[in-house]
């Protein structure tokens, strides 16, 4: 089958490669904004689970040209990327900003929600539609969405930073400032364990 390489988020160039020739990593952080975004964020105790469910944050959405987010996402972060007539991914090079492993399959990825969808419902994205939820899940124009390997982000799960954090030590500052970006950008609530964790990875930033 005819391969296709596919750039940024305007569709087929029939016959090019991306121009990277490394995997892309994540913008890095800022803290000083982060401590600000921070100091800025409602303090209060996490909703309940009721009527929770990963169906009313509807992903991945299609993005044009058979891609859906998963597949522009991989196409983004990842370097010498191309894909087949259906957009899926056949090759490439991706590093996992979570534990620094170097991946070449895109089957071995997944692609994690910076806040997870759980975390953001009982944030206060259980008060949204599901209009909105479908964007924070599919969000392509932030820090939201990012391709790491299955085994980092199924040991996340739905945890905050107080509970978890990426196992690649020198990620952390970047993280926790995604992480409060993310939170501030959807006007989403912190607890108090997760904020003075946030707060204490910031102090050492």
């Amino acid at each position: 089958m005819l391969l296709l390489a596919l750039t940024g988020c305007q569709g087929v160039l029939d016959g090019q490669l991306p121009t990277s020739s490394s995997p892309q990593q994540p913008p890095a952080a800022n803290s000083g904004q982060a401590g600000e975004q921070l100091a800025g964020l409602a303090i209060a105790p996490e909703a309940k689970m009721a009527g929770y469910s990963r169906d009313r944050f509807p992903h991945w959405a299609g993005q044009g040209d058979s891609c859906d987010t998963r597949e522009v996402v991989l196409r983004q972060q990842g370097a010498g990327v191309q894909t087949d007539g259906e957009c899926k991914a056949t090759s490439g090079t991706w590093v996992s900003a979570y534990d620094g492993v170097e991946v070449t399959k895109a089957g071995d990825l997944d692609i994690d929600h910076t806040v997870p969808l759980a975390e953001a419902w009982r944030s206060g994205a259980d008060k949204w539609d599901d209009e909105k939820r479908k964007a924070f899940a599919n969000d392509l124009g932030g820090v939201q969405l990012i391709a790491v390997t299955a085994k980092t982000n199924r040991a996340k799960g739905d945890q905050d930073p107080a509970k978890w954090m990426p196992p690649k030590a020198d990620y952390a500052c970047t993280y926790v400032a995604h992480w409060i970006q993310v939170k501030a950008q959807y006007a989403l609530t912190v607890d108090q364990a997760e904020h003075d964790a946030l707060a204490g990875v910031l102090a050492k930033c």
